[in-house]
């Protein structure tokens, strides 16, 4: 095999059939509401309970706020492309399917390797916070669990007699994600129904507290809006608002999900933008008056614990609506490990579809149409397909209504730099994609204010992704003669 044969680009009309062979085919049960919920419940989660007080506390002080507002506008402008991207092409799979379309395989493969990594560490790390909330609202009723039972596997926790031992695992995260898991699998109706109840629930817990806390705050709480630098890169001052950005933009993780509902889109062209970008701009309105909130409530170095939101309730004298913000952050922190799994699902669901992963992984459940990893026990649709012998490959049925529709040259099998897009979803007119490049400008920004830490662990996992790929995902593609 060649090794062009890595930069080979599929087809969109291909992705577009692809995606309606019977062992592949979703239901269309989400609408703009749903998908806009599904958003805000990945957004305001672990971010708006726990992250926006650390960050605050460590880098940016009551100019956090600044920090949320450059990270909105940098997950503005790829929110653009994610909601024009999902219209065009209403198929699972986010921006790895985008990638492979327009770049070819390898770099497709990057994308989706970086997905899965950030789609099991943002659920892990939302997951092990609901444990923390849940063992906590469990101690408040004198019935906390054993620590051994709380904490990663081997580390170090001191138990009731004072002694230390070491932890056995963090059972509440393992199980708060096999539950969500179960009930991913029953049906995506059922997983949105009770996402938009969670996120409702959610709402009325930040909204209230918002409104009540802010009339309450005073502005000046001892401390400088934008606090000195302390001589190192990152720590306050203007570099420390850049870094506070480039670690807020962890809030805003899972947006990029919501991509994957556009398969099970009533209707994408009408639903991808307003489920994206409303999602984006309620979580962002919703997160600078948190963050204005509680610098404003507490001095910001004491603001880096576990409960920040919780501590700020507890300074205007209210211990009982603590509770009912915990219970709001436990809700909070349910629908972002929900979209977060749901979003794993897909890619793992993409990436097998071209055989760049296992088969397992692709299989769909056959009377509730969700993914369901499951052993295969029939031959996939389309196997032997390749692209030298391109009139074997599917195409879409002569004469059949689609939502989606392409440009003439999308139907040809490529993304062209065309100078007027069709459909509503057209966001910019002109030869020189404007949004892309302030969009990429902006997360180059944001990256360059990342701890050098953060870029080593980058390398490794990209190392070992291409590993995996030029040893599995190379010789088993579909699109270039393996699966």
């Amino acid at each position: 095999m060649e090794f062009k044969s890595v930069l080979s680009r599929k087809p969109v009309s291909e992705i577009v059939a692809s995606q309606d062979s019977p062992d592949r085919r979703l239901s269309k049960v989400l609408g703009p509401f749903s998908i806009a919920a599904m958003g805000i419940g990945a957004i305001i989660g672990a971010g708006i309970f726990v992250l926006t007080g650390t960050a605050a506390a460590l880098y940016a002080g009551p100019a956090i706020v600044l920090s949320f507002m450059v990270a909105a506008i940098a997950c503005g402008l790829v929110g653009l492309c994610y909601a024009e991207l999902s219209a065009f092409l209403p198929v699972s799979g986010s921006s790895y399917t985008y990638t492979y379309a327009t770049l070819g395989e390898l770099a497709a493969w990057v994308i989706g390797w970086d997905l899965i990594l950030e789609y099991a560490m943002g659920g892990a790390t939302v997951a092990v916070g609901w444990s923390g909330y849940f063992n906590s609202l469990l101690g408040l009723a004198g019935i906390g669990l054993d620590p051994r039972l709380v904490a990663a596997t081997g580390q170090a926790v001191t138990l009731a007699d004072g002694t230390t031992a070491a932890a056995i695992t963090n059972l509440p995260a393992a199980a708060i994600v096999v539950l969500i898991t179960v009930l991913l699998v029953l049906g995506t109706r059922e997983s949105a129904r009770l996402n938009n109840v969670m996120v409702a629930v959610k709402l009325t817990v930040v909204l209230p507290l918002s409104c009540w806390a802010l009339s309450m705050s005073e502005a000046p709480t001892g401390n400088p809006f934008i606090p000195p630098n302390t001589g190192e890169f990152g720590s306050f001052g203007p570099s420390g608002i850049l870094r506070g950005a480039s670690i807020v933009f962890f809030a805003y993780i899972g947006f990029d999900a919501v991509s994957n509902c556009a398969q099970e889109a009533r209707r994408p062209q009408r639903d991808m933008p307003i489920g994206i970008l409303g999602s984006l701009a309620t979580s962002t309105v919703l997160y600078i008056a948190v963050a204005a909130v509680l610098t404003g409530l507490v001095p910001y170095p004491e603001l880096n614990v576990p409960d920040p939101v919780a501590k700020g309730v507890r300074v205007i004298g209210h211990e009982w609506f603590s509770l009912f913000i915990e219970l709001g952050a436990l809700i909070g922190l349910t629908t972002a490990i929900l979209v977060l799994l749901y979003g794993q699902s897909r890619i793992f669901a993409a990436m097998a579809n071209d055989g760049l992963l296992p088969p397992l992984f692709a299989r769909v459940y056959p009377t509730l149409r969700t993914p369901l990893h499951q052993p295969a026990r029939h031959r996939r649709p389309g196997r032997g397909c390749r692209r030298r012998r391109a009139d074997r490959c599917p195409e879409p049925a002569r004469g059949r209504r689609h939502t989606l529709r392409l440009h003439p040259g999308l139907r040809r099998g490529h993304l062209p730099a065309v100078r007027r897009a069709q459909g509503p979803t057209a966001l910019s007119r002109a030869h020189v994609p404007w949004v892309p490049l302030l969009g990429i400008l902006s997360c180059l920004g944001l990256m360059s204010g990342l701890a050098p830490l953060t870029w080593l662990r980058l390398v490794n996992w990209l190392a070992t992704g291409l590993v995996v790929y030029f040893a599995y995902g190379r010789f088993h593609s579909r699109l270039t003669g393996g699966g």
